[in-house]
């Protein structure tokens, strides 16, 4: 007899009754040994479905009902693996743990748990790191910050020790890098913005790092950590390093301040040296200028002038030797006006007669054509 038959026989398929120990009295039996038969495959089925009628309200048609909640829960089930990503955020899917894609801000579906789900990390958010220091709500302190000196403290190119405190600026460029590539984003951006910083502070002299260095400092702390982080895959951004203090050590700084005052005031002494020097040494060389001008001037003029009275004289000269009476009367006129022009002259002719005035009052005519 076949396993089938033995089935639908109500026998054993082992040649034994279930329940049963081979005609002795099974351990839940009366202990007669009478056998007990299994119940058929259409028992079964017929106890089956007197209880779901009995759930359903006792009316054979009760399974639709059922069948119908199964539908529903089938749907949600299915609808369940709807899922939106706001503007701000990227969506990770997950099958069965194992990265499978990245979906943009939208109305998206995946398949329900527990095969797929889906992550959904800010990567617009700003997030910032300090180094160096602690912020009062983070060190438990009322007021002020904490500092940390082993992060703070950093060695500069020329051999001194300098106290620095900056803040990083980061945000997820990456979503899927940055769950699963990294484990505390806190850290590695700390870590490596401080490695960089040290770096950058190790090349720099002390006076720079304190002054007109800062902005340089930070262009090349970030542009350091980020090349870091890039080969650590760890899909953040930094978007600003900020310096908030760079002073030196605790123990040494009024001593600093004083070099730093004497500093200044050679600088503003040097600086007022030398717009006294641009003031005084440019008027200098333009009076200096002036003279030599001016000589140059004189010197001209005193050889024009003696060129034009030696060419005068020549002149003179060569009419005297033509004609010497002339040039003579006419030497002695040219000179007498000289000597008379500003002289009040009285002429008197001695050859008049008697009851003739015998001057010309020059002056008094000279003064009538005047008036």
């Amino acid at each position: 007899m076949s396993f089938k038959d033995k089935i639908l026989n109500n026998q054993s398929p082992w040649g034994a009754p279930p329940g049963g120990d081979g005609g002795r009295g099974s351990p839940g039996g009366n202990g007669s040994g009478s056998r007990q038969d299994p119940p058929s495959l259409d028992d079964v089925i017929k106890n089956f479905q007197k209880t779901i009628n009995k759930f359903s309200g006792g009316k054979s048609g009760g399974s639709k009902p059922i069948i119908i909640g199964l539908i529903i829960v089938a749907l949600l089930y299915v609808a369940s693996g709807l899922y939106r990503v706001l503007p701000d955020e990227q969506g990770v899917v997950l099958r069965f743990g194992k990265y499978v894609n990245t979906t943009q801000p939208g109305l998206h579906y995946h398949f329900p748990t527990p095969f797929e789900r889906v992550l959904t990390p800010k990567v617009t958010k700003v997030n910032r790191v300090d180094v160096g220091f602690r912020p009062a709500s983070d060190s438990g302190r009322s007021s002020g910050v904490g500092n940390v000196p082993e992060e703070s403290l950093m060695l500069t190119g020329d051999e001194n020790i300098v106290d620095i405190n900056y803040s990083v600026f980061w945000v997820i460029k990456d979503a899927q890098k940055f769950l699963f590539n990294i484990q505390s984003p806190v850290e590695t951006v700390k870590a490596a913005s401080e490695t960089a910083m040290r770096e950058v502070i190790a090349k720099n002299r002390i006076q720079n790092i304190l002054t007109e260095g800062r902005s340089k400092i930070e262009v090349e702390v970030q542009e350091i950590a980020q090349l870091i982080l890039d080969e650590y895959g760890s899909g953040i951004q930094l978007t600003q390093v900020q310096t908030q203090q760079a002073d030196p050590p605790e123990q040494v700084i009024d001593a600093f301040r004083d070099v730093q005052a004497a500093r200044a005031d050679r600088e503003r002494s040097k600086n007022e040296a030398e717009a006294y020097a641009n003031d005084v040494i440019p008027r200098a060389r333009g009076e200096a200028e002036q003279v030599l001008q001016q000589a140059e001037a004189y010197k001209k003029e005193v050889v024009a002038k003696a060129e034009g009275e030696a060419s005068r004289f020549l002149a003179i000269y060569n009419e005297y030797k033509d004609a010497k009476q002339v040039t003579q009367e006419r030497m002695y006129l040219e000179t007498m006006e000289k000597v008379l022009a500003d002289i009040d002259k009285v002429i008197i002719d001695k050859e008049s007669g008697s009851g003739v005035v015998p001057y010309l009052p020059l002056p008094e005519l000279k003064k009538g054509s005047n008036n």
